[in-house]
C-alpha cells in the first residue's frame, strides 16, 4: 500500500508540472582564451583604472590584444544578451598571472558598491574561476566588487560544494568610472595548484554580478540545466613554460587575554581576574606546486564565533561545523561523508572524518563536593598538527592529517591540598583520504583511513583505547556527467576495557541492551567491537527539467564512528528517494520555479519498518526578486527504538505538517527573510509551531544592522522520563512535555575598508519545558495512548521539592516504592562578540576582541521573560578582552 502511495504521489507530480514545459536547450561548444607571457618590467600598477599600456595601446581598441567579450546572460534568463556586457584580458609573467576587467554600465551612479569584510560578495561583483589542475571537479575562484572588496574560495565536487576559508594572497583594486567600473587582480603563482606541464590548459570561467537587475553574465554559456559546473568551463591556453612555484609560508602569532568575572571569596579559582598569554605558529610548505604541507604549534582559535545555542532532549548528540581555519583548508579532500543525498536526511552529516573532535572539550569529570573547588580546561590543547594535501598531475587526490592532543587534567582544591585527574587522556588522531579519477575524469575511485589511539589512565577508562575506521568510495558518470552511479562501503573497529565497550553498546547510537531486539546481545565481557555501513544510489543530475536521485544506506548495529567522525545512529537502514523539476526560463510571474518530491522509509537490521516519511516542495523566485517556498510533509508510520532508552520499540502517533518560507529583496536597504513550519496529527499527536524572522537594514554601504528573533512552541509530546525496577518489572516511564523557546541574534557589521571592519555578534537563548502526566509503558506497540500507557493517580506522586525529585508510592501503601528525578529545566544563555579586524598586510592581521557570556540551567521559575530576566540579567557575565596579532611571511 505505501508503494502504490509513492508511485501515485511521484506520478501526480510529473503531470502537476507539466504546465511549465521549456523550450530544450542545447549545449555549446567550449570556448578558448589565449593568454601571452609580458616580461616583468610591463606588469601593470594594481588601481583597479586599466590605464596601464600593457591593457590599452593608442587607440585604446581591443582588437587583436587579448581582450574578450560576448558574455551571455545566465540569470534570469539563460542564453539571451546581458543588460550590460563585460570584457577581460588575461596576461603573465614568471611570478603573477594579472587579469583586467571591464563592466560597462550605462548608469554608474546606480552600481552597488557596497562595502562588506572579505568574502562578503555584496553588491556588484566579478568573479573569474580557474580549473588549474584541469580535473572537471575542482577549482579556484578569485572575487573583486565594484566596492573593492576581495573574495575567494575554492570550489570542488563539480560545483556542488564551495568553501571560502580559503585564504590566499592576492592583490585587487576596483574603480568606478564614467562607462561603468573596472577591476585589475595580480595573483601569485604559488597561491595556484597546477601541473608542470610546459604548455598548459587550464578550465576557466568569468561571472558577473549585475545587481540592479539581480542578473548574472558569463563567458562560457553553460546552461542552467547542465549536469555540472566546472566540467563545462571554457579554456584557458597560451601558458608556455609556466614553472609552479613551491609555497613557503609562516604565520606567527601572539595573544594576550583577560578574563574577568563576579569573584568568589573562598573559590582559589575564581577570586581574581584571570591573565592570560599565548603564542603559536602555523605555517604552510609547498612540497611540490601541487602538494602542499600545512603545519600548526599551539593553535589558537579565540576569535572564532562560538555555535549557536541549542538543547537536545532526545539524547543525540548536536553537530556544528568546523570554523577553524587550519581544519576548513583543503576539508573537501578530507571528506567522506559515505550518506549525503541531494535531498538531505538525518544521515546526512554521517562522516568519518569531524575536526571538531580534535581540540574538543575534556570529556572526564570530577566529582565536587562541599569544600572541593574545580578548575578544569575548557577545551583540549592541540601540541601539534601537520597536514599534507594537494593533487597530482595525473589525478590523484591526497590529504594526510596528523594530530597530536595533549593529556589534560582538572585541578582540585581542597582546603588548600590541590591534586590533579586525568580528564583527557594524550590523544593520537590520524586521517589519510585518497581519491583517483579515471575514464576522461567520468570515474572515481577512492579510500580513507583514520585512527584515533588514546593513553589510558584510571578516570579516564570509559573512553576507547584506539578506535580504526576505513572506506571505499566510488563514482561513475555518463551522458555527459547526466546520469551517475556511486557506492560507499565503511568499516569500523573500537577496542578498549570492559567498562568502554559496554558503555558504547549501552549508548543512545546503538542499545544493545533493547528488551525486545533478537538480533541484538549484550555482552558485558567485550574489550572490541566492529560494524560495517554504506551507501548505493543513483540519479539523473542535469539535461532536462527533471533531476532525482534514489538509494539505500545503511549501519549496522556495531559500527562507531564518533571517535574521529561523526554518526547519528547505528542499526539502520534507509531508501531514500528525491525528484525535482525546476523551470529553464521564467515563466508568468516568475524568474524561476521547482516542484520536489522526498521520502525515506526505515527499518532496522531485525527487519522492523519502523517510519515512513514524504515531502512536497514548491519554490519560486517571483520577477521583482522576492522568494518563496511552501511544503508539505506526512509521517503515517512511526516507531521509535530509541525513545526508551534501552526500552522496546514504542508505536507513536501519526505526524503531518506544512512549513514556509518568504524572503524579500536583498538588493534594497531593507529586506527580510521570513521561515516556519507546524506539525501535529491526531488527538494523541504532539503539536509544534515554529516562527522566525531575520530583518536587514542597511543605511549606507559600509552599516548594516540585523536581527533575527525565532520562538518555537511544543505542546503533548511524549518524553522519555526515567526507568526503575519495581517488583521484578521495568518500568519505562515518560511524560508529556510542554516547551517554548525563545532566541534572538543581533548582528552589526560595520566596514571601513576591505581591510578595516568592526562586527559585533549577540545572542540570547531561552528554553522552558515543563513535564506533566507521569506515567509507564505497558503496551508499546499499540496504537491509543490510553491502551499504550499506564498514567500515575495523583495519590501515587508526591513531590520532595528540596531534592527535585517525584516519590512514586505505586500500590499505596504509603511506602515510597521508587523515585525520579523531576524533569523540568530552564536553559538560559546570552552572548557576544565584539571583534575589531585590520589586515594590515595581505594575510596579517590584528583582532581585538571583547566577548561577553552568561549560562544558567535551573528549574522554570516563570515565563520565557522573567526567566531569562532572572536567570541573566540578574547575573554577573563572564567577560573575555583578547588582543590577537599575526603576520604572514611568504
Amino acid at each position: 500500500m505505501i508503494a502504490k502511495n509513492i508511485l501515485l504521489t511521484f506520478t501526480l507530480i510529473l503531470f502537476s508540472v507539466s504546465g511549465f514545459a521549456q523550450t530544450e536547450i542545447s549545449f555549446n561548444d567550449k570556448r578558448i582564451y589565449t593568454t601571452q607571457k609580458i616580461v616583468s618590467a610591463e606588469s601593470p600598477i594594481i588601481d583597479g583604472k586599466l590605464n596601464d599600456d600593457i591593457w590599452y595601446k593608442e587607440n585604446k581598441s581591443a582588437d587583436n590584444l587579448g581582450w574578450t567579450t560576448n558574455f551571455i546572460q545566465r540569470e534570469p534568463i539563460e542564453n539571451v544578451s546581458p543588460s550590460e556586457q563585460t570584457e577581460f584580458k588575461i596576461i603573465y609573467d614568471s611570478e603573477f598571472l594579472y587579469v583586467g576587467i571591464n563592466c560597462f554600465d550605462s548608469e554608474p551612479k546606480r552600481i552597488n558598491s557596497r562595502m562588506s569584510r572579505r568574502d562578503g560578495f555584496e553588491g556588484d561583483w566579478v568573479e573569474i574561476i580557474f580549473d588549474s589542475y584541469h580535473d572537471l571537479r575542482s577549482a579556484f575562484s578569485l572575487t573583486i566588487t565594484a566596492a573593492g572588496v576581495q573574495g575567494d574560495k575554492t570550489i570542488s565536487l563539480n560545483g556542488a560544494n564551495e568553501d571560502n576559508t580559503w585564504n590566499p594572497i592576492w592583490y585587487a583594486a576596483s574603480n568606478i568610472s564614467e562607462n561603468g567600473w573596472t577591476s585589475e587582480m595580480k595573483i601569485p603563482l604559488s597561491q595556484l595548484r597546477f601541473g608542470d606541464k610546459n604548455n598548459q590548459v587550464w578550465g576557466l570561467q568569468v561571472l558577473r554580478k549585475f545587481s540592479r537587475n539581480e542578473e548574472k553574465s558569463v563567458w562560457q554559456r553553460i546552461p542552467i540545466d547542465a549536469p555540472g559546473w566546472v566540467s563545462e568551463f571554457g579554456e584557458l591556453h597560451g601558458l608556455i613554460n609556466l614553472k609552479p612555484k613551491r609555497q613557503l609560508e609562516i604565520q606567527p602569532f601572539l595573544v594576550s587575554s583577560l578574563e574577568t568575572f563576579k569573584k568568589e571569596l573562598l573559590n582559589p579559582y575564581r577570586n581574581s581576574n584571570i591573565k592570560n598569554f599565548n603564542a603559536g605558529l602555523d605555517g604552510k610548505y609547498g612540497v611540490t606546486n601541487n602538494l602542499t604541507l600545512d603545519f600548526t604549534i599551539n593553535p589558537d582559535f579565540g576569535q572564532v564565533e562560538a555555535d549557536p545555542a541549542a538543547i537536545s532532549l532526545d539524547g543525540f548528540q548536536l553537530f556544528f561545523n568546523e570554523q577553524r581555519p587550519f581544519f576548513i583548508e583543503n576539508k573537501n579532500i578530507f571528506n567522506y561523508k559515505f550518506s549525503s543525498p541531494i535531498i538531505g536526511g538525518p544521515f546526512s552529516s554521517d562522516n568519518l572524518f569531524y575536526s571538531r573532535r580534535i581540540g574538543r572539550s575534556p570529556q572526564g569529570s570530577v566529582e565536587t563536593l562541599s569544600g572541593k573547588y574545580v578548575k578544569s580546561p575548557k577545551r583540549t590543547t592541540i601540541l601539534g598538527a601537520v597536514k599534507f594535501s594537494g593533487k597530482t598531475d595525473d589525478g590523484l587526490s591526497i590529504g594526510v592529517l596528523e594530530s597530536i592532543t595533549s593529556s589534560e587534567y582538572a585541578e582540585i582544591n581542597n582546603a588548600g591540598k590541590v591534586s590533579e585527574v586525568l580528564v583527557e587522556p594524550l590523544t593520537n588522531y590520524f586521517v589519510s583520504r585518497v581519491q583517483k579519477d579515471f575514464n576522461n575524469k567520468n570515474t572515481f575511485i577512492g579510500g580513507i583511513i583514520t585512527s584515533t589511539y588514546r593513553q589510558i589512565k584510571e578516570n579516564v577508562n570509559f573512553l576507547h583505547r584506539s578506535a580504526l575506521t576505513g572506506g571505499v568510495d566510488f563514482k561513475h558518470q555518463w551522458d555527459s556527467r547526466t546520469w551517475y552511479l556511486g557506492a560507499n562501503l565503511v568499516v569500523s573497529h573500537i577496542t578498549g576495557s570492559k567498562a568502554a565497550i559496554l558503555n558504547t553498546q549501552k549508548s543512545i547510537r546503538h542499545l544493545y541492551q533493547r528488551v525486545d531486539a533478537g538480533h541484538l546481545t549484550l555482552d558485558s565481557n567485550k574489550t572490541s567491537l566492529t560494524g560495517t555501513g554504506g551507501d548505493i544510489r543513483f540519479g539523473k543530475a542535469g539535461e532536462g527539467n527533471i533531476k532525482f536521485e534514489t538509494g539505500v544506506t545503511w549501519r549496522s548495529p556495531g559500527l562507531e564512528l564518533n571517535d574521529i567522525g561523526f554518526m547519528r545512529e547505528a542499526d539502520d537502514i534507509q531508501n531514500y528517494l528525491g525528484a525535482t523539476y525546476s523551470s529553464l526560463k521564467p515563466f508568468g510571474i516568475f524568474r524561476t520555479g521547482s516542484i520536489g518530491y522526498k521520502h525515506w522509509l526505515v527499518w532496522d537490521y531485525e527487519g522492523n519498518f519502523n517510519y515512513f516519511d514524504w515531502d512536497i516542495e514548491v519554490n519560486g523566485t517571483f520577477n521583482n526578486n522576492w522568494g518563496a517556498t511552501f511544503g508539505f510533509f506526512s509521517q503515517p508510520h512511526i516507531f521509535s527504538k530509541s525513545l526508551l532508552r534501552g526500552g522496546p520499540r514504542l508505536h507513536l502517533p501519526n505526524q503531518h505538517g506544512v512549513w514556509w518560507a518568504l524572503s524579500s529583496d536583498k538588493r534594497k536597504k531593507f529586506y527580510f527573510d521570513l521561515d516556519g513550519w507546524t506539525k501535529t496529527g491526531n488527538e494523541d499527536s504532539y503539536n509544534l509551531l515554529e516562527n522566525g524572522i531575520s530583518v536587514t537594514y542597511q543605511p549606507i554601504n559600509q552599516f548594516s544592522i540585523s536581527i533575527s528573533p525565532r520562538y518555537i512552541t511544543i505542546d503533548n509530546r511524549l518524553q522519555y522520563t526515567d526507568q526503575v525496577t519495581y517488583k521484578d518489572e521495568q518500568r519505562y516511564i515518560t511524560s508529556i512535555l510542554n516547551q517554548e523557546t525563545f532566541s534572538t541574534a543581533l548582528r552589526l557589521n560595520y566596514t571601513v575598508n576591505s581591510n578595516l571592519s568592526v562586527q559585533y555578534y549577540g545572542e540570547a537563548f531561552i528554553t522552558i519545558g515543563k513535564y506533566s502526566d507521569f506515567n509507564y509503558v505497558i503496551n508499546p506497540l499499540t496504537e491509543k495512548r490510553n491502551d499504550q500507557l499506564k498514567f500515575y493517580d495523583k495519590s501515587q506522586l508526591s513531590v520532595d521539592e528540596a531534592n527535585k525529585k517525584y516519590l512514586v508510592d505505586e500500590d499505596q501503601n504509603s511506602i515510597i516504592d521508587y523515585t525520579f528525578t523531576n524533569p523540568n529545566f530552564s536553559f538560559a544563555q546570552f552572548r557576544s562578540n565584539l571583534v575589531v579586524r585590520f589586515e594590515y598586510n595581505p594575510g596579517s592581521e590584528i583582532f581585538l576582541v571583547w566577548s561577553q557570556g552568561i549560562t544558567d540551567f535551573s528549574t522554570p521559575r516563570s515565563g520565557l521573560g522573567n526567566s531569562f530576566r532572572e536567570q541573566v540579567f540578574s547575573k554577573h557575565p563572564e567577560n573575555t578582552f583578547l588582543i590577537k596579532a599575526t603576520y604572514r611571511f611568504y
